[in-house]
């Protein structure tokens, strides 16, 4: 029946004309209590938009490479108080249905500190209401009294026992968009088969139940506790795992200026320097506290490198530090910047900050194994968008590389399986700036890497080194791995499909590519489909993902290239690398050729005339 309110006399009144719509305008009119969002469906309604009405109504947000993502908004499809408490009742389904435990070991609940006014939404509002579902229903729910790093939810997850565990975040998104990352009970981001299934279960039960919007019980349900001093003690305590060189650090002469990007790094990252022996960094004051506006950068993105980094590499001149590193908003993430002997900053990119730490990570397991120890059961991993530098080392030193599907949610669980077998597991990285540094967290984390980076920076001092330096001797030892990695962005999707379905039927219906410009292609491997020419079945080892597009080719020089779309923004992303062996080391060279593949690749495969694509602003 109709809702006893006074919307239904408004519904009658403004029929669309389409009955999904109809139904889809009514049900978000009957169930959303937050006045903003409700009053911003009201009026497209009351101004005949139909067509945005359908957009934002008659379609669900989906779990992509990093949980559900999007704007902030009115709508199904947008991120807002209601569809949080819709996702949270299908996974209280899909807990309870897999975990009979599931209420007396509890679920874990972050946030970071965004927000929009205009529909009075927050990261804190919507935790806050992600654990009423929860506590309404009885399960005991750990809630954080405050912000905190997205790595603090899966080492809580583990710490706590608890089954899963959400954190409310959309990381270095632009401002309007927010997030729902969840973990499993391994500390993990969830991967399939559970995504789909939580869909399903949030289909089943979609009207908010009795409880869900009382965001009042995290102040006084008796089942609500917050972890966050014995979280932050433990993990501090266990950061100290991976310090090595704490008598230089307390005595160092280097500074460090730390920002935060607005987000939540800044405390977070005062305690970690303190856990390794430092003198705190100096903060980017107008960066150390939130802001939902990101009020001093375009995007809140440290990979965009120096344009963004501008306040922090004035400061550090002004206080004569060397070394920058910054977390991203919410500090799961890291970007290096060194000075060098010209005065000029050096923005290191992911990959290259993973060859520094695959390094430093091996070196102190080799200093500090026992006799006995057997360098082939450690292992390092990278997902398969990123260098392939690590392989290198591992080639070299006798221990295991493997890749995995671009997305950390892979790396955490192929980690996790790793572990439970008893092999030891150093370091693990996206080119994203995503490391992973020791296994205390099962996920990226920027605090930990941040405090390694400084530590490594300090040990190279001794040595009169600088990172920059130690990186070229890294390429000497075992081959130069040059990549570059940008995007395009597309703002429509069946231009996207085009682009990659064209590729798939080349030369011909299901023929790829045999060569792009004047550059022969050995082998091509398409993760949509499943498809590698390099294996003697044609079948993809990786996992088929066909809900992403994803081709890597593999060239006749030595490059491999590979495109994808972004699993959390509007983008086609391309990433190469030039892996040369130990000995060919003429850089310049190798840069040039690189280069020219690039161009190769961009002009023959992405048409961004032809298709209408906007380069990166950078």
């Amino acid at each position: 029946g109709a809702p006893g309110d006074v919307n239904s006399n408004v519904l009658v009144a403004r029929s669309t004309g389409d009955a999904q719509l109809d139904k889809a305008v009514w049900q978000w009119l009957s169930w959303d209590k937050n006045q903003k969002t409700k009053e911003q469906i009201e009026s497209l309604l009351q101004n005949g938009e139909h067509k945005e009405l359908r957009e934002r109504l008659c379609c669900r947000l989906t779990f992509g490479t990093a949980g559900l993502r999007s704007a902030m908004g009115a709508g199904f499809c947008y991120i807002n108080d209601l569809t949080i408490i819709q996702s949270t009742q299908g996974i209280y389904k899909y807990l309870e249905r897999n975990f009979s435990d599931f209420k007396q070991r509890g679920f874990v609940v972050g946030y970071d500190t965004r927000g929009q006014v205009t529909s009075n939404c927050s990261s804190e509002k919507l935790a806050k209401l992600t654990a009423a579902v929860l506590l309404a229903k009885d399960v005991l729910v750990y809630f954080f009294s405050t912000y905190v790093p997205t790595p603090f939810v899966p080492y809580a997850v583990q710490q706590l026992g608890a089954v899963a565990g959400v954190m409310i975040t959309a990381s270095h998104n632009r401002k309007e968009d927010n997030g729902y990352k969840v973990y499993w009970e391994n500390g993990a981001q969830i991967t399939s088969p559970h995504d789909k299934e939580i869909i399903k279960c949030i289909e089943e039960c979609v009207e908010p139940w009795n409880g869900s919007w009382n965001e009042n019980l995290v102040n006084t349900s008796p089942l609500r506790q917050d972890p966050l001093k014995k979280i932050c003690d433990s993990y501090m305590e266990d950061l100290t795992k991976i310090c090595y060189h704490r008598e230089l650090n307390v005595q160092t002469s280097l500074k460090f200026v730390h920002t935060s990007f607005h987000g939540v790094g800044h405390d977070y990252v005062q305690l970690a320097f303190k856990a390794f022996g430092f003198q705190p960094p100096i903060p980017v004051p107008e960066q150390k506290d939130p802001d939902p506006d990101f009020s001093t950068v375009k995007c809140p993105n440290p990979e965009e490198g120096e344009s963004v980094l501008e306040l922090s590499l004035r400061l550090a001149e002004k206080e004569d530090a060397r070394v920058v590193v910054a977390t991203d908003p919410d500090a799961d993430r890291l970007a290096v910047a060194e000075q060098q002997e010209n005065g000029c900053w050096k923005v290191f990119t992911g990959n290259e900050l993973a060859a520094l730490f695959g390094w430093w990570m091996f070196s102190h397991w080799k200093e500090n194994c026992s006799p006995d120890a057997d360098v082939r059961n450690v292992y390092m991993l990278a997902t398969t968008v990123s260098s392939k530098i690590l392989r290198a080392i591992a080639l070299k030193e006798g221990f295991h590389f493997e890749e995995t599907l671009p997305g950390f949610k892979w790396i955490g669980s192929r980690v996790k399986n790793l572990l439970d077998n008893g092999k030891e597991v150093l370091f693990a990285f996206e080119e994203s700036i995503g490391f992973m540094c020791g296994t205390s967290v099962l996920d990226k984390d920027g605090v930990s890497a941040a405090v390694v980076a400084a530590e490594m920076a300090t040990y190279l001092q001794g040595q009169s080194l600088t990172l920059a330096q130690k990186l070229t001797d890294i390429y000497e030892t075992y081959g130069y791995h040059l990549s570059k990695t940008s995007y395009f962005l597309c703002y429509d999707p069946p231009t996207i499909k085009r682009i990659f379905e064209r590729l798939r039927n080349f030369d011909g219906p299901q023929s790829y590519p045999g060569c792009c410009g004047i550059y022969n292609i050995l082998h091509v491997r398409d993760i949509t489909t499943g498809y590698d020419s390099s294996q003697l079945n044609k079948k993809s080892v990786l996992p088929v993902s066909k809900s992403s597009q994803m081709i890597t080719f593999t060239f006749q020089n030595g490059c491999v290239a590979t495109l994808r779309t972004s699993g959390t923004e509007p983008k086609i992303k391309y990433y190469a690398e030039m892996c040369a062996l130990p000995g060919h080391s003429d850089r310049s060279v190798l840069e040039e050729e690189l280069q020219k593949l690039i161009d190769a690749l961009v002009e023959n495969f992405l048409e961004p005339d032809k298709n209408g694509l906007s380069w990166r602003s950078a």
